[in-house]
């Protein structure tokens, strides 16, 4: 078998409102309760398993390769929700997206902190792409 991942444990203050905005920005499903988690898995079987703790939650960041069609539903929820977004992680470029390697990247926050980001190329794929450090503004954005 080779090796694959297939979850990790979000940590939030409410699970409930951290899985489901989630869920909706990405156009997923939040699962049944599994004890104190609230699965969100993705299309290729990974699942975020939600949990409300009461302690300091250090930020996490958490990656989402997506089509170019799902990029295009994801940054319309955002804008439709308000949702601030940057082309970076350090908010160098807020209400853009990069294009990094010829492809689309979005970085917001979820209601936990936790850094997140939807991409349509994995990093590294198109080193020479022209389109490197460029971004471009989102009509609408925060």
């Amino acid at each position: 078998m080779s090796v694959e991942f297939n979850h990790t444990i979000v940590l939030t203050r409410d699970r409930e409102k951290s899985a489901r905005f989630l869920a909706e920005v990405l156009g997923l499903e939040v699962g049944e309760p599994a004890g104190m988690f609230l699965p969100v898995t993705t299309a290729n079987g990974v699942t975020l398993d939600f949990a409300t703790v009461d302690a300091d939650i250090p930020v996490q960041h958490y990656a989402f390769l997506v089509s170019e069609d799902e990029f295009d539903a994801i940054l319309a929820r955002l804008v439709d929700a308000g949702v601030p977004l940057q082309a970076d992680p350090h908010g160098r470029h807020p209400r853009r997206i990069n294009r990094n390697d010829g492809g689309r990247g979005v970085y917001f926050r979820d209601p936990a902190g936790h850094g997140l980001e939807a991409i349509t190329r994995p990093y590294g794929s198109d080193p020479a792409s022209p389109l490197n450090g460029t971004t471009e503004e989102v009509p609408g954005a925060v």
